[in-house]
């Protein structure tokens, strides 16, 4: 298996079935990638040191799964210089709001990326974007991805 230059990271193993969307974005375009469950609050330190040494392993994008507090995209942001993609994931009374605003409220210098709520699959596709930005294969691929959806949407008679 190649060298991951994608981690994907979850604070729990229940919010796989979202999380899991986006290693499959990684794998259809052929992007290695790696799967951790690491929590913002039960494993800080564990944590910190992933995010401090994924650019040292060959990592070039974290995408960062986050419920409830949804405090894990944002603490693996000020632990890397790598960018983030926090995915809120919809779980409890609020299902994934209460996520989706404290991703996007980080202070000023410490940016994560967020997409939908529950939406890891494109949390996968800007990752492709991203490391795509160094390697026009990259971007290739992103292009013929968009332009079959937009065929797809063309070619939809009612």
């Amino acid at each position: 298996m190649k060298k991951p230059l994608t981690a994907v990271v979850m604070g729990s193993d229940s919010d796989y079935p979202v999380m899991k969307e986006a290693a499959e974005a990684l794998k259809k375009f052929k992007v290695p990638y790696e799967v951790r469950i690491l929590s913002a609050h039960r494993t800080p330190n564990e944590v910190a040191e992933f995010a401090a040494s994924a650019r040292k392993r060959g990592i070039r994008v974290i995408i960062a799964g986050a419920g409830g507090a949804a405090h894990l995209p944002g603490m693996i942001a000020s632990y890397t210089e790598l960018p983030v993609i926090g995915v809120p994931v919809p779980i409890g009374v609020m299902q994934g709001e209460d996520a989706l605003y404290s991703i996007v409220q980080m202070p000023k210098g410490v940016p994560v990326a967020t997409v939908a709520i529950g939406n890891a699959w494109n949390a996968g596709i800007l990752a492709v974007q991203i490391l795509g930005a160094g390697s026009d294969p990259l971007l290739d691929e992103i292009h013929h991805y968009k332009e079959k959806m937009r065929s797809e949407v063309l070619g939809k008679k009612l």
